[in-house]
């Protein structure tokens, strides 16, 4: 999105929010234009990260399209562990609801189930996966 947005001069309407410190690197719109034509290597690079997020984006319609709300939670926190590599997940669940389109009651609901299976740990803005979770 953003680099469609500069080849057009305008300014982007997608807002990100990194849960990590992280380290962003800034191209002038003028020079991305200048570099596709210039830089085969360039090319390829944006198009092949244009290709990977329109398949993240059907990916996250087959999703909500087709899967079951908890099937999703439990994917969900599947990726949150794995991003962080940690079985204790910072969040809470109004994030969960904004995140997956529900409602906090809902994935509060859900989550209390699965407690209740012996899956996971509620705590104040944290879950904890049990070994349970990932079998």
């Amino acid at each position: 999105m953003a680099y469609s947005c500069c080849l057009e001069a305008k300014k982007s309407e997608v807002k990100a929010i990194a849960e990590d410190s992280v380290e962003l690197i800034a191209i002038p719109h003028i020079k991305l234009d200048e570099w596709l034509c210039k830089y085969p290597s360039w090319k390829n690079y944006i198009m092949r990260g244009f290709n990977e997020r329109f398949l993240e984006l059907l990916k996250s319609i087959e999703t909500i399209a087709f899967h079951k709300l908890d099937e999703r939670v439990e994917s969900y926190l599947r990726e949150k562990q794995k991003l962080t590599g940690s079985s204790v997940i910072k969040v809470s669940h109004n994030l969960i609801a904004e995140e997956l389109s529900s409602t906090r009651v809902v994935i509060s609901r859900l989550l209390k189930q699965m407690e209740n299976e012996g899956r996971i740990i509620l705590y104040r803005n944290e879950i904890k996966l049990l070994k349970a979770f990932n079998e």
